[in-house]
């Protein structure tokens, strides 16, 4: 499986953005997916994942309420719509894949890596 985030952008405080990562390999029905993010100085941090369904989705405590991960296997991509934008989440977002399948909230427990998508949040 490789990865390619996409949607990052600018937006003001309150707005949304939607971000997408899409796969590519026949096997990505069988990963978990989570996303993470990373601010400047600051280690990379769990945001969100869900499992290989498309079920139990799992969030951090910052985001809950506010952003909603979701997957279409069909079409090989997960999303990560982010509502209610606040500053505090500009950072890169990294989407990320887990063989095993099932929600993990470590960087650790990740196998592939995409690239990250810069979401800047203005105030």
């Amino acid at each position: 499986v490789q990865l390619q985030a996409s949607g990052g952008g600018l937006v003001q405080a309150g707005g949304s953005l939607r971000l997408s990562c899409a796969a590519s390999g026949r096997t990505f029905s069988n990963y978990a997916m989570g996303w993470f993010r990373q601010a400047p100085g600051k280690e990379r941090q769990f945001v969100a994942a869900i499992n290989w369904r498309g079920s139990n989705p799992s969030y951090a405590d910052s985001v809950k309420g506010r952003f909603t991960v979701s997957r279409d296997n069909s079409k090989n991509t997960v999303f990560l719509q982010m509502n209610s934008l606040k500053p505090e989440d500009t950072a890169v977002y990294y989407c990320a894949a887990a063989r095993d399948g099932y929600v993990v909230r470590l960087t650790r427990g990740y196998d592939v890596w995409g690239q990250g998508t810069q979401v800047t949040v203005s105030s």
